[in-house]
């Protein structure tokens, strides 16, 4: 049974995937900050706790683990996090520390995946986005997740590296701090009133069983190493659409007030991936439509 560590497994992406993963037959080993009760994470054998800004700890989880794949995860994934220096410590030194680790081990990898964001594209092209388009980060999240990128590739000679670039996803369990989240839960609260910020806006978004299918396929797929990829549905839905979806779908309606200080300046109007490089790579994969993944979490 081929083995696999998911850092930042107690996350909401990370459980998603160990539960994906563990169907297919993997053996998972999740990597988590602190300590958690393994039942909280369907799917995995066992949990590692590891930070990492620990570098020796972390190699001593890849030695035990002997990982056969490694999907790397553990972010601060909320572009809006008010601390700087954790985003980059946590994303570009934390990263370059697991890197080393999987150098330095024994381990038999045969697919290193990472994470990293559609953010690095920035706001400064709108259209559709494919891995060619120049990055242009406008937010340390973003400038963390590029700078990531550019510390792997100090290791594609030494690792089979994977670089995955997520698209807006979203599903049961996201944060609140994330827009459709918010507004489904606003909905579900049956509240009269909602405040939101540029509502002539179009973005794709993907459902978070999609995202984790894709990205097992990915660390499937002996083509996909050494590439960057876009993770992403291919369609733009306006911020108009979902919240016509949802109303329709939950029956409840509600007033829809602009708030100037969530309104960005700048914004671009539309942001979509083009998923060319991806089904060349991974094939047909049934997609989830936003319309049944707004259902899914009005009804959880």
């Amino acid at each position: 049974m081929s083995k696999i560590l998911v850092t930042g497994a107690d996350g909401f992406t990370g459980r998603y995937l160990a539960a994906e993963l563990q169907r297919a037959g993997y053996e998972v080993h999740g990597l988590v900050h602190k300590p958690v009760a393994l039942g909280k994470v369907p799917g995995v054998r066992a949990l590692h706790v590891a930070d990492l800004s620990d570098a020796a700890r972390l190699a001593a989880v890849v030695n035990e683990v002997q990982p056969d794949k490694v999907a790397h995860l553990a972010a601060i994934a909320f572009v809006a996090h008010g601390d700087i220096e954790a985003i980059y410590r946590t994303n570009l030194v934390g990263t370059r520390h697991l890197l080393e680790a999987l150098a330095q081990s024994n381990a038999p990898l045969d697919a290193v995946l990472l994470a990293s964001s559609a953010n690095v594209y920035g706001n400064s092209v709108g259209g559709v986005l494919d891995e060619n388009t120049p990055p242009a980060p406008a937010n340390d999240y973003a400038v963390s997740k590029l700078a990531m990128e550019y510390a792997a590739r100090l290791y594609a000679g030494r690792l089979p590296l994977i670089m995955a670039r997520p698209f807006n996803y979203t599903g049961v369990g996201q944060a609140e701090s994330f827009l459709i989240p918010k507004i489904v839960n606003h909905v579900r609260r049956r509240a009269p009133l909602i405040e939101l910020g540029n509502l002539d806006v179009a973005r794709d978004f993907s459902d978070v069983r999609n995202v984790v299918q894709l990205y097992r396929r990915l660390l499937e797929a002996p083509a996909a190493v050494g590439q960057t990829l876009n993770v992403c549905s291919g369609q733009a839905w306006s911020l108009n659409d979902v919240l016509a979806m949802v109303r329709e779908i939950s029956g409840h309606d509600f007033e829809v007030r602009v708030n100037p200080a969530f309104v960005r300046q700048n914004e671009v109007k539309t942001l979509l991936g083009s998923r060319a490089k991806l089904d060349a790579v991974v094939g047909e994969v049934p997609e989830i439509t936003l319309r049944d993944t707004l259902r899914w979490m009005l009804e959880a």
